[in-house]
């Protein structure tokens, strides 16, 4: 009699195995930085299984992760560039969760990594501001994110945007936090409605959610002994990697 637990998704065991060490790590880097969890996990569950069913679990995880970091962050939270960026992103999810769902998975992990990559390669350039945005450049940059996260990838755009200006590495991590729950929060009804939430998702968030709190904590602890810049770049040339190594296996 086989008394292993039946895996949501019909995932293998090994695919399982993979995806919760794909999930710690994802983790320690969302600690660690503020930004990269959802891109890396999605790229790496893209190379074991069609992450697209998972994509509204990787929200769930983020949206729980902040309730583990909310107190340490509260402070440092830059609401004048979140809140146009919210805005923004509000205005291109629908359309991109819809376009994202009609195409072919292998289409779709396509296109996921492609846009990762080009993400990735744009933002290693350095590039920088002359000054901030204003709200309206905020609300821009949201709407570019919120297309990105059909994908599940919103965050590398604002990433790029606020590194882009000048703030202190803790405004960063902590604006990059919570407007990326507050992306998922929008997310997750819009992919409801397009049919991709259901009960293995509420299954493996639950499954999830011990994992995250251990790489959330492990990753938090090194967040005052590391260069922020350079691990952002060693995140952005671990996610340009990931991707490339995908879009060679599908094409």
């Amino acid at each position: 009699m086989d008394f292993s637990p039946e895996l949501p998704f019909q995932l293998a065991a090994a695919q399982g195995l993979f995806l919760c060490a794909a999930l710690f790590l994802a983790a320690v880097v969302r600690g660690l930085s503020g930004f990269g969890f959802s891109a890396i996990f999605i790229l790496m569950a893209a190379v074991v299984t069609n992450p697209l069913p998972l994509i509204p679990v990787v929200f769930a995880c983020e949206i729980a992760m902040t309730l583990f970091q909310a107190r340490g962050i509260r402070p440092h939270v830059d609401w004048r560039r979140t809140i146009p960026l919210l805005a923004g992103a509000a205005v291109a999810l629908w359309p991109a969760v819809g376009f994202l769902a009609a195409l072919d998975p292998s289409l779709a992990r396509l296109m996921i990594s492609g846009l990762v990559l080009t993400l990735c390669l744009f933002l290693l350039t350095g590039w920088q501001l002359e000054r901030d945005l204003g709200p309206r450049g905020h609300f821009a940059v949201g709407i570019v994110a919120g297309a990105a996260n059909g994908a599940g990838v919103g965050g590398l755009p604002t990433a790029g945007a606020l590194a882009a200006q000048s703030m202190r590495p803790a405004a960063f991590r902590a604006t990059m936090i919570v407007f990326l729950t507050g992306l998922d929060i929008l997310s997750l009804p819009i992919m409801a409605g397009h049919g991709l939430v259901g009960a293995d998702t509420a299954k493996a968030a639950l499954m999830a959610f011990p994992i995250l709190g251990l790489g959330v904590w492990v990753g938090s602890l090194g967040f005052d002994r590391i260069t922020p810049v350079q691990f952002r770049r060693l995140t952005l040339w671990m996610l340009a990697a990931l991707a490339a190594l995908n879009i060679a296996r599908l094409i």
